[in-house]
């Protein structure tokens, strides 16, 4: 689905999936690509500098709500597309996450997220790339991976 349902998110901001949709046998992955395991998004965020400090590296230089210096020298691009949850569409414009193909238990799946600012609970830093496990039937941005 579109952020609140409204196709002109969609244009900036993509479109938000069900880890059901990933794993659908028709494939959400064009030919020649993948969603990306959890084992390949930790190798990323190493490469990158490690959890603490990838994410400054894979945000969009624009379209945070905290305006911070993203460089996006990964080329990766992050938008803070927000997420569904089961009733509600929340965090456009400060978080950014992405599935994995990978369960963290029965109906729960791995994913990474960009912050705009720190998780107040946790307290993550805004340039870190965070690890999560999530309800299989919340909606998140996906990014596929060249096989």
């Amino acid at each position: 689905c579109y952020y609140d349902n409204d196709t002109v998110n969609g244009s900036k901001l993509g479109k938000l999936y069900n880890w059901y949709a990933v794993i659908d046998s028709r494939g959400l992955a064009p030919v020649g690509y993948h969603i990306p395991s959890n084992e390949e998004w930790t190798m990323l965020s190493e490469y990158l500098g490690g959890e603490l400090k990838a994410g400054v590296k894979m945000k969009s230089k624009s379209g945070w709500y905290d305006n911070g210096i993203f460089n996006n020298g990964s080329g990766f691009s992050g938008v803070p597309g927000g997420v569904r949850g089961v009733h509600k569409f929340s965090s456009i414009g400060g978080y950014g996450r992405w599935w994995s193909s990978t369960k963290c238990g029965t109906n729960s799946v791995w994913f990474r997220a960009l912050l705009s600012e720190g998780d107040p609970h946790n307290a993550w830093p805004p340039d870190a790339l965070i690890t999560g496990c999530d309800y299989a039937n919340t909606g998140t941005s996906v990014r596929c991976l060249r096989d």
